[in-house]
């Protein structure tokens, strides 16, 4: 356990109410504590020594009722301890159902602890709900601002603006009220000059909307930038990163993300929202004493309030609670299911009674389909999974690349810089093609839907036969001009979008992946449907086509085409499989198209994995270097405990606390002069037979609270961690008793224990560190971190990387 503690000092911030984790009273300072705080389990309070005289005593106190501040919480950058975490609410909740038999008002305070998940669930959905409106409604008002103006107000955006129009369908985008910016400044909308005047006001707008959203960040909120969703992976498993759920985090994002999305940059606000509904759930888990002083309990909030992101994000609200325990959640009981489901449901109802873009939908491109689809379809659809597989390995190697590039060069140094020229390349490679210049959402809304008689985009310029109509369904039709100058613009933006994405993820702006990664799917979706469309029409008779495509009928729909496209490039990047799928039919809402999106997404995942296992979010956790334990992978290495273990051969002895021999001098030298986060207690350094474990931090908050609090407590008192301490000549100092912080019950393994055998004790019981014994005396310790080591080792990657960067 001679590791040295991860904490740096770009990522120390300061410690506020709504901060991952509560350090009341403490006054020892911890930057050197160890990455991996040790076990303490099972212990009923978590107090130390309270006084009683010369004699000693010790009272062991209630931990509901007098906890002593600052033991048993824990540091920034530390991995909290499950077992004690689910043991303390376990202890609490058995305090207040016996009491609740004593009297009525104990009988509805323990009504309001239980209802209190459920009040909490309704305000982190309405909150989410909320901020999701917002952000919606700020950003489609300032997407359209990068090209013009509403005369009638200025905060309508380019749709609102038009709808009291009198202008005929057609030219429905070409109201008068509305005016490009060319038409404002030089009175008509015509010509080459005005035509740059606009190319020159949208490179400007996106310039300054993304050179804000990166001042903000750098200088108010860093945690702000990027999607966030595998930093609050990390944090779902058991990790603790202060400040990154805080307030500050939550209004720069929220402000920051509009300001991203409207820049016109190859990003989402999907990720994002995962994140501010996360940061939502922390602060509001502060109202509840039962959330606030557990991060156990409290991480069962976070988990629901990211299936509210998503739910809010997409529409989807069983789909978000799918992304929360498929994608995201390290611990998911049952109830946290009920009550995931619980906050998307409000938050979607929330976001529905805004109706942010005014058609009742929850999401941009919302789009329904009718027409059944063909078995003989299912070939395109797997085409289309095979590229969104080949398309995630090709996204993640090349983004990680350039990520660990910017880490290890200069290039990390101007995150400014490297935002306004990423904004300008993409400004200026987008605003020439129609189908790059509007909104990510907009784009995969045109590509989603299915042309009808009134739709004017190109996409839809068909030649037209409306003999052959026969009702509501128009039948498949020769394309015209107009669709094959869109296949050429689609292709283009194909291009762009694939490689602009590769360089904007990870920019030290809130970026979301999900819409970047759907409309390279749409685009490729589309364009594969529009050719299938085309051969059906014209080779309407060869044998593949004959028996269920006739001349005249409506066979083939290019918008599932781009739906399917988009859910196998989504897939190919995240790994997601059941989620992305239900996701996916919840924003179509048809069930028919299920078995598509199945083959789609299950054949893109084992493509992108049989080049590489890892998902974005894995490769960026790893890139990272966060302490996360991977539940998904098996360990299948014959190595045994005592190969991990630490202290090695030709290492310093383990450092050990004898249970009632030294004083507070000797374990005040053995705190300053190491960096170890706990220590083993034995019953003496010739015996090494251990007694339990005790945390630093506890050692250090008690050992201090003694010194002011108790008489005669010196540096000569002894320390003793046992009830019965040995007789002491009467002229001795106090004996500081502090059986009370030692953990009695630290997990234990034998040196011969198979390494896969500890592994799954690590994962399951989320331990940070286990005892390694032969015949009952102590060895050695593995710590998490030294699991983590090993199963890079094995792997053949750097044992090193496994530090948090």
């Amino acid at each position: 356990m001679d590791q040295k503690g991860y904490r740096r000092g770009s990522f120390q911030s300061a410690t506020s109410d709504e901060d991952m984790l509560e350090i009341a009273g403490a006054s020892a300072d911890f930057t050197v504590a160890d990455d991996d705080p040790p076990l303490d389990r099972e212990m009923g309070g978590f107090s130390s020594y309270n006084g009683g005289g010369m004699n000693g005593t010790s009272t062991m106190m209630d931990f509901l009722e007098e906890p002593l501040p600052g033991v048993g919480t824990y540091e920034d950058f530390n991995t909290i301890d499950w077992v004690r975490e689910k043991s303390r609410d376990r202890d609490r909740h058995r305090e207040i159902t016996n009491r609740s038999k004593e009297s009525t008002w104990a009988l509805l305070h323990s009504v309001s602890d239980a209802f209190s998940g459920w009040l909490l669930m309704l305000l982190i959905g309405l909150l989410a709900g909320s901020l999701a409106g917002l952000i919606d409604i700020s950003a489609h008002w300032m997407t359209d601002l990068k090209e013009g103006v509403c005369l009638a107000g200025f905060w309508f955006n380019h749709e609102h603006c038009c709808w009291k129009s009198n202008t005929t369908f057609t030219d429905r985008d070409k109201c008068p009220e509305w005016k490009s910016w060319s038409q404002l400044i030089l009175g008509h909308g015509e010509g080459a000059f005005a035509y740059i005047l606009n190319y020159l006001m949208y490179v400007i707008w996106a310039l300054m909307f993304s050179l804000l959203a990166v001042l903000l960040v750098k200088g108010f909120a860093p945690y702000a930038c990027g999607s966030g969703i595998p930093e609050i992976k990390t944090i779902l498993s058991g990790f603790i990163i202060r400040g990154y759920l805080g307030k500050w985090t939550l209004v720069i994002k929220t402000i920051t993300l509009v300001l991203a999305v409207s820049s016109g940059l190859s990003l989402g606000k999907e990720g994002p929202l995962v994140h501010v509904a996360c940061c939502c759930g922390n602060i509001l888990c502060h109202l509840f004493t039962k959330y606030r002083k557990n991060e156990a309990k409290r991480r069962e909030v976070l988990s629901a309030a990211a299936a509210a992101g998503v739910s809010v994000a997409f529409g989807a609200p069983i789909g978000g609670v799918l992304f929360s325990l498929e994608e995201v959640s390290y611990y998911f009981p049952l109830k946290t299911l009920w009550r995931s489901f619980f906050a998307a449901l409000v938050a979607a109802f929330t976001l529905r009674s805004i109706n942010p873009f005014g058609n009742s939908r929850l999401v941009l491109f919302y789009v329904e389909f009718h027409m059944p689809w063909h078995l003989l379809e299912l070939v395109p659809f797997i085409l289309l999974g095979i590229f969104g597989g080949l398309w995630g390995a090709f996204f993640i190697r090349s983004n990680i690349a350039w990520c660990r590039r910017r880490k290890t060069t200069q290039l990390g140094k101007y995150p400014v810089l490297e935002v306004l020229v990423v904004t300008a390349i993409t400004a200026i490679l987008a605003f020439p093609n129609e189908y790059t210049r509007m909104s990510t959402s907009e784009l995969i809304s045109e590509l989603f839907n299915d042309c009808g008689i009134l739709d004017s985009s190109k996409l839809c310029e068909y030649v037209n036969d409306f003999n052959s109509t026969k009702g509501d369904d128009l039948p498949d039709r020769a394309a015209g001009p107009g669709v094959y100058t869109a296949m050429w613009q689609l292709a283009l933006a194909l291009i762009m979008k694939v490689f602009i994405t590769i360089f904007t993820f990870g920019m030290k702006v809130p970026s979301g992946l999900f819409i970047p990664s759907m409309a390279v799917g749409a685009i490729a979706g589309r364009l594969l449907g529009v050719a299938v469309e085309q051969l059906a029409f014209y080779h309407h008779d060869w044998a593949i086509f004959s028996g269920w495509c006739s001349q005249g009928a409506d066979c083939i729909t290019p918008g599932l085409y781009a739906m399917v496209g988009a859910a196998a490039c989504l897939g190919g990047v995240t790994r997601m499989t059941v989620s992305l799928v239900v996701i996916m039919f919840e924003l179509t809402g048809g069930l028919e198209y299920i078995v598509p999106l199945m083959a789609a997404a299950m054949t893109s995942k084992w493509v992108a994995d049989a080049i590489g296992r890892e998902g974005i979010y894995d490769a960026h956790i790893r890139l990272n270097g966060y302490p996360f334990l991977e539940a998904k992978e098996e360990f299948s290495h014959k190595t045994r405990a005592m190969d991990v273990m630490r202290p090695r051969k030709n290492d310093p002895p383990l450092t050990v606390i004898t249970q009632d021999t030294m004083t507070v001098e000797d374990v005040e030298t053995i705190v300053t002069s190491t960096t170890y986060s706990g220590y083993p207690v034995v019953v003496s350094r010739a015996s090494q037979r251990l007694v339990g474990f005790v945390l630093r931090r506890d050692l250090i908050i008690s050992i201090e609270n003694a010194r002011k609090k108790q008489d005669g407590i010196v540096s000569t008192s002894v320390i003793c961690f046992t009830d019965y301490c040995p007789p002491l000549p009467p002229s001795s100092p106090s004996v500081l008793k502090l059986r009370s912080i030692l953990d009695l019950s630290p997990f234990t393994v034998t040196d011969e224990t198979p390494m896969e055998i500890v592994v799954d004790i690590f994962r399951k019981l989320g331990l940070r560190q286990c005892l390694v014994t032969h015949n009952g005396k102590l060895l050695g310790i593995i710590t998490k971190k030294d699991v983590l080591k090993h199963i890079a080792q094995m792997a053949n990657q750097d044992p090193d990387s496994i530090l948090f960067n």
